[in-house]
This record gives structure tokens, C-alpha cells and sequence, in this order.
């Protein structure tokens, strides 16, 4: 897990060293064990270090292999490496070092492109060729790795994170009135490949671009999920569905110890990280890191999930961790969870998984997390009420339990000179809903969730608030090997038991039934859930001071309105709007660098 960066010319100059040391200085909490340069004419390419695999010298990047005539930046792992470094071994080629990052060079030697096809992992990667200048970037399937982009008049600048492209300088960071169409529908995300500034881009997931000399470049999306009923599966019973998925994520489990450094795992108590740790313990896992948080109780809800979370690590005996955060530490953390967003996100979820890297980071370098069960195995109460829609009438019953708000509604928010008349977000939406390759109106919004909601929302956050610390996260619910099997499972399997049902039975015989069967719970932060006091009066100021009046994002009554009545006004997915409209503002101003 690393930060990366470059600079690529196509006017005939040589890169630019300068403004890609300024990129790799604004990456430092992504890798805060090394960093290196690497320029050799039109191409420099610049590297944070944290050391995972590999932790002598021979694994640092930029790494070049001088007798294949490559360079590599990387971020990421590739968990199958020692698979992959044997076979290419056994065809010949010689290594320098143990890095999971050369057998990228290797693989991308042998395979070309498609040596993505037999990558187990999460990455982003740019290499270089030095003897046709081509230079070829990737993403992994599901976007767990970030890789954002700005171009300008003969050359291109790539990073892991927004901050480091503008402080490179020169990026074009005029408001994108679609990306803030997409934000205000469809809860803050902003599908790739674009973001909210017009001169930053990202590359969307499961792709890989070639870049010629002359700056023109094709992509290729190298994965698409099918959401359809497999004839070879047509007989499976509800057992059989539960044994493969349980044995698919138990590979995937497995798979992410890969490392030179201990491994926890992030415990919030509820059934996603507690059945990754009761398939560590099965795999002989003896005290395994666990880590769990909790806040002060605050406006009638409660700030931990304890109970559960001690109930699992004393089933499984873990070294456990609970890391109680005082109130008085909550605010003062909002502006520098902020800053740490790569984009700004709406889930209060943020401000706690910032505080637990925090304090994680602390005793670990990589840890397990359950992110993405909901997406992929339908845990969310918006899909249940698609469950009898006629396959055409899905994008239509989606918005009404999804989108934030309808676009009239986006309009009655935003400056005229920020509104569009055209609904992007729905036709966005019902485009990727449309296509084939879903058999029902819940396959169809999964597979929107699957590649575009849970990349550029819990994805993000997750890989956002722990890289701030440099803590390395992994998911192996994002297995791809996993997802591509839940994604042909029976909806009515994965809508049982109030969702996940196929996950909850698989599970019984793991888990606690407390643990299994318990409400569906969340990152408790009551404390900043409702805007009052200092939270409050930091949103305020934040949409009516001189960098927010000078900008005249939204309009001015819609936000007096929302301020005189601070949480009374909800999204569909029960957001505050307020704060909404807030952290994109507080989100603008960090990044004026």
C-alpha cells in the first residue's frame, strides 16, 4: 500500500521533476517509510513508501528493471505473488528482490495487458516502457485502489490522491456541474471517471489504459460481473449456495494474510468482520489483532457496539483492542477527516474510521475489514422493495429508495449557474440498469452498487481514512472470486433474513447466533450525527464565509432555510442535508492549495 504519482510529457520535454516531488511530498501518510524518484526524459514517476512486502531496499519504487526496460510505480498488493513468481520463474525470468511489485513487471513482460487477468489483489499501476514510451496504467476490478488524473496541453500527471495532483499546480479546478449533479442524487458519489473538479479524472475500475508517445490512448475493461442465473448452478440448493460462498470467501480470507507484518482486523461486532474472524481462527490464527470503537453515548443513542464485538474476540480468544474515543475529540477530528477525504463523502462513518486508523496504525500495519457485504449480498433496506419490480421499472423504483433527492430538488439547491437541465443521475443510473447482463430488478441494482456505489463510496472511505494513517486495509469481500459468485446467487437467497440471508445461515455454524441475528448496526458516532454546538457552527461557517460566498455553490435561501432548522431535513438514505451541503464546502476549501 503506497501513494503514486508522475508526470508524462508528449510536447517533446522532459517531465517536469518538480511538480512530481511536490506530488510525492503531499502523499506521505499513504507511504511513510521511503519515498523515490525516478525521471528519465518525457516520463517521471514518483513513489511513498509503506512496507508491507519486501521490507529490505531491493523492494523500494519507482522500481526499474533495466533488462526488460521497465518502470514501475505501484500501489496495492497482489495476494497470489508467490504463485505467479513461480511460474514466471519456471519460464525463465530472474528476480532482484521478493516484492509483489516486481512480479508486476514480470507479468506485464510476459502477458501485457492482460497479466491483470491473473492478478488476485487490489492495485494501481503505471509502468513505462523505456524502449517504445508507451506507458500503461490499470486499476484493480472493484477500484479498491485510487488513481486520479490531470491533463493539460502535452502532458499528463497522474496520483493517488487529488491533493497531490494540485499540488503538483496547473490543474484546471472549475466545478463539474454533472459530478455535482451526481453528488447531491446519488449520496455524494460521482461515478468515474469523473470527480467534482473538471480537471481531474479518475480511471475507473477494472481498466487499463495504453498511452502512446504522442498522448492519444484506448482503454480496456478488462472485468464485468454477469448478475444471471448460471445454467451449471441451476440445481443448487440454498446449502449449496452457502457452502460455495462460505469456501470462496474463506480463500479470499486466507489470501490477505499475505505479509511480511502482522495482519489484525477492524471488529466492529456485526456479522461481516465477525465471520472474517472466525475464518482466521478456523485457518489457526492464534491471537489475531482485533479492534473495535466506541464513542459516548449522545441524544438518546448509544456510542459503542461492545457487546458484540467482546463477544466475538472472547469466542475466538483474540488479542483484542477497544479504543474508546472521548467526545471532546470528535470535533476537532471533522476538518482533518475532511482534508483526508480523496473526495468529499457524506457518511459520518468517516470521522470513526479516521480516529480508529488513528489509533490502529498504532500497533499494525494491515488490517482485515468487512466492507462491501451489504453491496454484494443485498444488506441494505433499499433492496427488498425492488424485489417484485418489473425488470424495465427498475431505475424508477431505485431512485425513490436511493437517490438523495429528485432533480427538481437538486435544482432548488445549487446556484443556477451550477444547475443542468438534463437528470444525468437518472440517466446514468437507468443506462447501467438497462444493460444486459441482469436478470432481475435486484441484479440490476446490485450490479450499479457492485461497480459504481460501493467504489466511490464505502470503497473509497475505507482506503481514504486508513491510508491517512498509513494503514493498509484489505477486503476480501471484494474478493473478485467471491463477488463474481454472489453476483450469480438467487436474490431471494441474499434478501432473506432482512438481507444477507445467505451469508447469516452460512454462518451459523460460526458464529454466535447473537452476533448473526442482532440488528443491523453501523459506525456509532452519535455525537456528530446531529448538527449542534461546535459541529454546527463549524458547517455554518463553512457555507457562509468569504470562500464559500465568493464560490455561490448553492443558493443562498435554500441554505438559510437548512440552517434554521439544522436536522430536521433528511435524504432518503436519512443523510442530514445540511451537513451535505456542508462537508462539500469544508471539502472545497481544504483543498485550495
Amino acid at each position: 500500500m503506497c501513494g503514486i504519482c508522475g508526470e508524462i510529457r508528449f510536447d517533446g520535454q522532459a517531465a517536469d521533476v518538480d511538480a512530481v516531488v511536490r506530488m510525492t511530498g503531499a502523499m506521505t501518510s499513504r507511504g511513510p517509510d521511503a519515498d523515490g524518484l525516478v525521471a528519465h526524459g518525457p516520463v517521471a514517476f514518483g513513489h511513498r513508501r509503506l512496507s508491507i512486502i519486501d521490507l529490505s531496499a531491493r523492494g523500494a519504487q519507482p522500481m526499474v528493471d533495466s533488462d526488460l526496460g521497465l518502470t514501475l510505480v505501484f500501489n496495492g498488493c497482489i495476494y497470489n505473488y508467490k504463485e505467479l513468481r513461480k511460474e514466471l520463474a519456471a519460464d525463465g525470468y530472474r528476480f532482484f528482490s521478493t516484492a509483489d511489485s516486481e512480479v508486476v513487471i514480470k507479468a506485464f513482460h510476459k502477458w501485457g495487458t492482460r497479466c491483470v487477468d491473473r492478478f488476485k489483489g487490489m492495485f494501481a499501476f503505471v509502468i513505462a516502457d523505456r524502449d517504445t514510451g508507451v506507458v500503461t496504467m490499470a486499476r484493480d476490478r472493484l477500484g479498491i485502489k485510487p488513481l486520479y488524473l490531470a491533463s493539460s496541453p502535452g502532458r499528463l500527471r497522474f496520483a493517488s490522491t487529488v491533493r497531490a495532483l494540485l499540488k503538483s499546480g496547473g490543474v484546471d479546478t472549475e466545478l463539474d456541474r454533472q459530478a455535482l449533479h451526481h453528488y447531491m442524487t446519488f449520496h455524494s458519489v460521482v461515478p468515474a471517471p469523473r470527480t467534482v473538479y473538471q480537471g481531474v479524472r479518475k480511471l475507473p475500475p477494472a481498466t487499463v489504459r495504453v498511452i502512446r508517445p504522442d498522448g492519444s490512448h484506448s482503454d480496456t475493461v478488462y472485468w464485468n460481473p454477469d448478475f444471471r442465473r448460471h445454467p451449471d448452478k441451476a440445481s443448487w440448493t440454498a446449502g449449496d449456495w452457502q457452502t460455495a460462498l462460505m469456501d470462496a470467501l474463506r480463500a479470499g480470507v486466507k489470501r490477505r494474510m499475505v505479509a511480511d507484518v502482522p495482519v489484525g482486523v477492524l471488529l466492529s461486532g456485526g456479522i461481516d468482520s465477525s465471520v472474517v474472524v472466525a475464518l482466521l481462527a478456523e485457518q489457526g490464527q492464534h491471537g489475531l489483532a482485533t479492534f473495535s470503537i466506541g464513542f459516548d453515548a449522545a441524544d438518546g443513542e448509544s456510542g459503542d457496539e461492545y457487546f458484540y464485538s467482546d463477544l466475538v474476540a472472547k469466542t475466538f480468544d483474540t488479542d483484542h483492542h477497544k479504543i474508546h474515543i472521548d467526545s471532546s475529540l470528535l470535533i476537532p477530528a471533522v476538518p482533518k477527516t475532511v482534508a483526508a477525504m480523496n473526495e468529499p463523502m457524506v457518511s459520518h462513518d468517516c470521522v470513526a474510521f479516521y480516529l480508529l486508523s488513528e489509533q490502529v496504525s498504532k500497533s499494525v500495519k494491515v488490517v482485515q475489514s468487512g466492507q462491501g457485504a451489504d453491496e454484494i449480498l443485498a444488506g441494505y433496506f433499499w433492496y427488498p422493495p425492488l424485489a417484485n419490480i418489473a425488470r424495465e421499472q427498475t431505475t424508477e423504483a431505485y431512485a425513490k429508495v436511493f437517490f438523495d433527492r429528485d432533480h427538481d430538488d437538486v435544482l432548488s439547491i445549487l446556484a443556477p449557474e451550477y444547475g443542468i437541465d438534463d437528470d444525468v443521475s437518472r440517466a446514468f443510473a437507468s443506462a447501467h440498469q438497462r444493460a444486459p447482463g441482469a436478470d432481475s430488478a435486484v441484479d440490476a441494482a446490485l450490479r450499479l452498487d457492485t461497480q459504481v456505489m460501493l467504489v466511490d463510496d464505502p470503497v473509497k472511505r475505507v482506503d481514504s481514512m486508513t491510508m491517512a494513517w498509513g494503514l493498509e486495509a484489505r477486503v476480501p469481500f471484494l474478493d473478485h472470486d467471491f463477488v463474481e459468485l454472489a453476483a450469480t446467487c438467487p436474490a431471494e437467497l441474499k434478501l432473506a433474513s432482512n438481507g444477507k440471508g445467505v451469508l447469516k445461515d452460512a454462518s451459523r455454524a460460526l458464529l454466535p447466533s447473537e452476533v448473526i441475528d442482532r440488528t443491523k448496526g453501523h459506525f456509532p458516532v452519535p455525537s456528530i450525527r446531529h448538527l449542534h454546538g461546535e459541529l454546527l457552527d463549524m458547517v455554518v461557517d463553512a457555507l457562509t464565509n468569504d470562500a464559500a460566498r465568493s464560490r455561490g455553490l448553492y443558493r443562498a435561501e435554500s441554505v438559510k432555510a437548512l440552517m434554521a432548522a439544522p436536522n430536521e431535513t433528511r435524504t432518503r438514505l436519512d443523510a442530514n442535508s445540511l451537513w451535505q451541503l456542508g462537508v462539500l464546502e469544508m471539502w472545497l476549501q481544504s483543498m485550495e492549495v
